[in-house]
């Protein structure tokens, strides 16, 4: 028994030591990549950082005039009217939202909050965009790969730990992330911040799940990490329906007399919070544009008029999933050795996109879905891809960054 014993410990810290070599490569080698996006050269040192520069000075809207010409223009958000006014290097406002005279931030407040505003407090210096989304991609990552550790220990223990680490290596290089960290703007802070936060609340909502006697506890802090993902990410708001599944395991767990009320302190903990921080972010969108439910998106200067562009549509269903699902990659001599997907011929009324996505999200799916039904978990990938299939191929712009929002969904399947 005692040989048994040291050999069982033998093991476990051996695949502790892997795990650990592991995960700080996959770190090691998300910081390195992180590059500096376009907008952070301009003045002001990025959007966000702008935004904080506001804050500073007690006001919601960015710490930059608008170009004086901007507002003599009969329709400010026409795009071939407004291009020289947007694009003015000093006072560059491209993907702002414009709204009576003063540029507002359309991407989430979440980052702001957590690092850009308090690194600029305690250092009087400003965190750069490229490091943030270093750091976001790896608390993700490490959230995701906390769960897959958890999981093989309590449903694979007798796989080989070299499988699992595969796995986790896979979550680090073939999910996205080194795409987005090669150019770092406001776009891959709030895609990396959303990632990272659903990542933890995922990784609460698995806790609760397993530990009956902590699981307020746990659905708090899955509810609160949920909501900060919202507060970046305001489209990740459909997926918070994974925060009341340990409402409906507390149901099982129940007899029908006292359901309803022994159900009542594991849903408020699944939902307070969540709802606290939405309140808040309708407060700060009513603040900055009269009301509770515009982000800025109507008023945004980008290349289309948003106010009347179609957004979503049936007609850009077969495009989009062409785009996204099979599309082949297409490689080239220098790293990450694959190049853009030619978006031409467009349909009518497209935005357009950029970047890549390539098949591997679909394989990916399948995966998830075999190992589920392989442990015996009832499978509801099938349904899960036809949603987030439409959800996707409907809208009018196709980037390779949504891929990290993907991932969130793969991660979920996987680790339920």
């Amino acid at each position: 028994m005692f040989q048994k014993t040291r050999g069982s410990e033998h093991r476990t810290w051996r695949a502790h030591v892997i795990f650990g070599l592991v995960c700080g490569l996959v770190v090691g080698t998300l910081i390195w990549s992180a590059e500096p996006g376009f907008l952070e050269f301009y003045p002001g040192g990025g959007y966000y950082n702008l935004l904080v520069q506001g804050f500073h000075t007690g006001q919601l809207n960015v710490k930059m005039d608008p170009a004086p010409g901007l507002a003599q223009l009969p329709n400010p958000y026409d795009p071939a009217a407004n291009a020289p006014f947007v694009w003015d290097d000093n006072h560059m406002a491209h993907d702002m939202s414009y709204y009576h005279g003063k540029l507002y931030l359309y991407f989430g407040i979440t980052p702001v909050l957590l690092l850009f505003w308090p690194y600029a407090i305690l250092t009087g210096h400003y965190l750069s965009q490229a490091a943030t989304t270093a750091i976001f991609c790896s608390l993700g990552f490490l959230a995701a790969a906390g769960m897959v550790h958890r999981v093989w220990r309590r449903y694979f223990p007798t796989t080989s730990v070299w499988v699992a680490a595969l796995g986790i290596i896979a979550i680090g290089f073939a999910t996205g992330m080194l795409e987005i960290l090669s150019a770092c703007d406001v776009y891959e802070v709030a895609v990396s911040c959303g990632f990272a936060f659903v990542m933890l609340a995922l990784a609460a909502v698995w806790c609760a799940l397993h530990q009956p006697e902590r699981k307020i506890r746990w659905s708090l802090l899955a509810s609160f990490a949920y909501g900060l993902a919202i507060g970046a990410r305001p489209s990740l708001l459909f997926g918070a329906v994974i925060l009341l599944l340990p409402v409906v395991q507390s149901r099982y767990e129940t007899t029908e007399r006292d359901a309803w009320r022994k159900l009542g302190p594991p849903f408020a903990a699944a939902v307070g919070p969540l709802m606290f921080i939405g309140l808040g972010l309708m407060l700060y969108n009513a603040l900055r544009f009269g009301s509770p439910f515009e982000f800025g998106w109507h008023y945004m200067l980008t290349d289309i008029q948003n106010a009347t562009a179609p957004q979503f549509s049936l007609h850009y269903l077969w495009f989009n999933f062409r785009f996204y699902f099979l599309e082949g990659v297409q490689w080239n001599r220098h790293f990450p050795f694959l190049q853009a997907i030619q978006l031409l011929p467009l349909p009518t009324g497209y935005a357009g996109g950029g970047g890549f996505l390539q098949r591997d999200t679909c394989q990916l799916s399948g995966d998830m879905a075999r190992v589920r039904c392989a442990v015996g978990v009832e499978d509801s990938a099938p349904s899960d891809v036809f949603g987030f299939t439409i959800l996707y191929s409907g809208g009018f712009f196709a980037f390779s960054a949504l891929r990290v929002d993907y991932l969130s969904f793969f991660v979920r399947q996987m680790s339920l």
